[in-house]
């Protein structure tokens, strides 16, 4: 005998999608020799990371891009 136990709802996945800190990309996608994005900017290791970013974190990538962009 089986006892059925009620199935455990999925866990969240952190969304790309934040009311506070707006993705910066742009749909360009295309990393230049230092990993970087040449359409946003943010560097390929940023660009994993910003899923599972807090709003804080999102704003201090998003600043780091800003700056790489300003040196172009």
């Amino acid at each position: 005998m089986s006892q059925n136990t009620p199935a455990r709802p999925p866990k969240p996945l952190y969304s790309n999608v934040s009311p506070a800190v707006s993705s910066p990309c742009t749909s360009v996608c295309r990393l230049d020799e230092q990993k970087v994005c040449l359409g946003c900017f943010r560097h390929v290791e940023d660009i994993r990371e910003w899923r599972s970013a807090d709003d804080e974190r999102r704003r201090v990538i998003c600043a780091e891009a800003a700056k790489r962009k300003s040196l172009v």
